[in-house]
């Protein structure tokens, strides 16, 4: 990752003010689809910018904040438009069945908000939740909110901790490396717990098909 930091930091030296900006709203954004871009690096290296004289440190937080809140709602509304066409196909009923779909529904519906708000924190899981979320046909600012506060707390810590670690920068890359691990770890739990209810519901459903018949 310090590599990664140290090479975002050489290609924007000579870069015009703007460009750096589009790099960093690009790079907070896109994260939303693809999530091994390196976001959080592009972000603390706004930060180290603004701290060095070349950027505003209010302008690196609000083009972050913006373009990634942006994004990710635009990723809900495409889920809440085409998700139910997308799972009413073969292959959409083989990774969730209605009943599933109904399950899922009544989660968010129940806890949507502090769902979207905590799963910002961890990694990969900030992209799929505001999709489900979308699935599920949540509320728009029940969506909106969380989003914007956890993505608002997350970028303000990168951007200070840019600021703040500018003239040391292996020392800020290791406690980023530490968050985003432990994320990661705590991500993986989750995630083979949530795997093992999909099976679980799916299997169960099976089995009381013949006794529906």
């Amino acid at each position: 990752m310090q590599e990664q930091l140290e090479a975002f930091l050489h290609l924007v030296g000579d870069v015009p003010v703007e460009i750096v900006y589009l790099l960093v709203g690009i790079g907070a954004a896109v994260e939303n689809l693809f999530p091994p871009v390196p976001s959080d690096v592009v972000v603390v290296a706004g930060g180290i910018l603004a701290d060095r004289g070349v950027l505003d440190v209010r302008l690196v937080f609000l083009v972050a904040w913006t373009s990634n809140l942006v994004l990710a709602l635009c990723v809900y509304l495409a889920a809440r438009h085409f998700g139910g066409g997308i799972f009413s196909t073969r292959w959409g009923r083989w990774l969730l069945r209605p009943a599933q779909l109904e399950r899922m529904s009544l989660f968010y519906e129940d806890y949507g908000a502090l769902t979207i708000l905590v799963s910002r924190f961890f990694p990969v899981f900030r992209v799929l939740v505001p999709a489900f979320a979308g699935i599920s046909r949540l509320a728009f600012w029940r969506t909106a909110i969380p989003l914007a506060v956890a993505s608002a707390v997350w970028y303000a810590a990168l951007v200070v901790g840019g600021v703040f670690a500018s003239r040391n920068i292996p020392r800020i890359v290791s406690a980023l490396t530490a968050v985003n691990t432990t994320a990661g770890l705590l991500a993986l739990l989750v995630a083979v717990a949530l795997t093992w209810l999909w099976w679980r519901s799916r299997h169960g459903e099976d089995a009381r098909a013949p006794r529906d018949g």
